[in-house]
């Protein structure tokens, strides 16, 4: 690797570097393939073990509620004394108080209890990021990735053992399950930067994290229907069989997949040219410092920054609390409320996928530039998400209403993948897995924000007031993160992506002094 990068880094110094910070995304040109590439088979192995991490992290969040022993009695006697109010559904006949098996669950953990074990996967996941991104580009994305998501799924196979043993000891576990799979998005953001030309960015992108809706839809369906059987002792079979799931894919990722497009064994002439075309916005083999003063200067990185912090607290606080809300709010039986919790995912799974394979074709057609893409992607997902939570506060226990909007708003978050999520490797392919390990850290932090508002906010409080407030935090966060990002966002490559010229000569300089001592050991 360090020969190419020497040889490499005269030829880039040499270019016209205006010509570069010129270079805008929707520049290139599609040249024919064949169906099915290498870069293929990275996107779909990608979009694997996205769906294999999400079914690992949201697990916990469906396998809590039977776990936990049930605090119905509090419930109903908030309905007795609310009911007037109409801030708290009626129970229906027959409604299954035990979460699971029709037995009381293990645990006595109230609702800030469940919301510090449910926000302690991020306490890990977001001190791992950057050193994800950064390893990522020193190191290749195929080994951090691989190892993150394989390592989080052996640890997923002791939760019930580290849950029975005490509360800290579980919470210490997602902590470190929370530091394996933060290395995840910022290596595939590596991996995309190198592997996808700007055209088919958006779509390769937004396949790779469609994942996220898979594990979903799997962790809450299938973990509803395991909470509620005597396989493997109900809740505990929800984390046997996702960790065993995590480290099949593992093998098959380091079978099939490589980190760069030249060093692998199975890819065509013509994908490779096809790559090669567009060297000044895929990501190079030269490692590039980070500027960091050019950074926290760049008012296009600010708008990542924030519009990503947005996307996660939506993201968390609907992937941990809505199991929790269609029980004890909506009074969804245990064995059901899981297929209602992944349809939302199900929505979003499809729009997102329909989504970016529109807006790819237009942008490949000169119809819309990939600036427009980006933006208009992002605020249908923000804006939407905005109008569809303020309109779940107004319907209160209509549950077709309830299961609509919620569809509605967890599907137009699908539309991001082609916006924003797309924009660091836009804006700097050579350092897109280290802006992904800066801008996911401090989204990561969400992770332990949204649970812990949440738990707040309904701590004794499981009505309908409580849970509006929740909602419209959320609607508010939408909405003014997404107006900075559209008047502050970006497609060009921007110029601190390069390597500088001193930095260029300094390196040369130490080559070549190298080489020169080499030679005066030789004499």
């Amino acid at each position: 690797m360090a020969g190419a990068a020497h040889q490499e880094i005269p030829l880039r110094a040499a270019e016209g570097k205006g010509e570069q910070e010129e270079a805008s995304n929707s520049d290139f040109h599609e040249i024919n393939l064949e169906w099915w590439g290498c870069r293929h088979t990275l996107c779909l192995m990608g979009f694997l073990g996205t769906a294999t991490a999400y079914t690992v992290r949201t697990s916990l969040s469906m396998a809590i509620v039977a776990m936990v022993r049930s605090r119905a009695p509090n419930h109903t006697a908030a309905a007795n004394t609310s009911a007037q109010d109409g801030d708290v559904c009626p129970i229906p006949d027959g409604f299954d108080v035990s979460p699971g098996l029709g037995l009381e669950g293990e645990f006595d953990w109230d609702e800030r209890k469940q919301g510090l074990i449910l926000g302690s996967f991020f306490y890990g996941y977001a001190s791992s990021n950057f050193l994800g991104g950064r390893a990522a580009e020193y190191l290749g994305g195929r080994l951090v990735y691989g190892l993150g998501i394989s390592i989080s799924a052996l640890l997923t196979f002791i939760t019930p053992f580290c849950a029975r043993w005490a509360m800290e000891v579980l919470v210490v576990l997602r902590i470190v399950e929370g530091f394996a799979q933060g290395v995840m998005f910022p290596a595939i953001n590596t991996m995309l930067a190198t592997w996808t030309s700007p055209v088919e960015r958006g779509k390769f992108t937004t396949f790779v994290h469609t994942g996220i809706q898979l594990g979903n839809i799997a962790s809450l369906s299938l973990g509803g229907v395991l909470c509620s059987s005597g396989f493997l002792g109900g809740w505990p079979a929800v984390f046997y069989v996702f960790g065993a799931l995590g480290i099949v894919w593992g093998i098959f990722w380091f079978l099939l997949v490589q980190d760069r497009p030249e060093r692998h064994p199975r890819i065509s002439p013509a994908e490779l040219r096809h790559l090669q075309a567009c060297k000044n916005t895929v990501k190079s083999d030269v490692l590039v410092p980070i500027p960091w003063r050019e950074i926290t200067k760049s008012a296009p990185f600010w708008s990542i920054f924030l519009m990503n912090w947005a996307s996660s607290y939506g993201l968390y606080t609907l992937m941990a609390g809505l199991p929790t809300y269609l029980r004890n709010i909506q009074h969804f039986k245990m064995s059901s409320s899981g297929v209602v919790s992944a349809a939302p995912y199900l929505s979003m799974w499809i729009v997102s996928i329909v989504w970016s394979v529109i807006l790819d074709r237009l942008a490949a057609m000169k119809v819309m530039s990939v600036k427009t893409v980006r933006r208009v992607s992002t605020a249908f997902a923000s804006y939407g998400q905005t109008t569809f939570l303020l309109c779940l506060c107004l319907v209160d226990c209509n549950h077709t209403l309830v299961v609509a909007l919620l569809c509605a708003a967890v599907g137009a978050s699908g539309t991001l993948f082609a916006g924003y999520n797309s924009s660091h490797q836009d804006i700097a392919p050579n350092l897109a897995g280290s802006l992904k390990g800066i801008t996911n850290t401090f989204g990561s932090v969400a992770g332990v924000v949204a649970p812990a508002v949440t738990g707040y906010v309904t701590q004794n409080n499981q009505t309908l007031g409580a849970w509006r407030v929740v909602f419209i935090v959320t609607a508010v966060t939408y909405s003014v993160m997404c107006t900075i990002y559209l008047f502050l966002m970006t497609d060009k490559v921007q110029p601190w992506n390069e390597l500088k010229k001193n930095t260029t000569s300094s390196l040369e300089r130490q080559r070549d002094s190298a080489d020169g001592s080499s030679e005066d050991k030789d004499r």
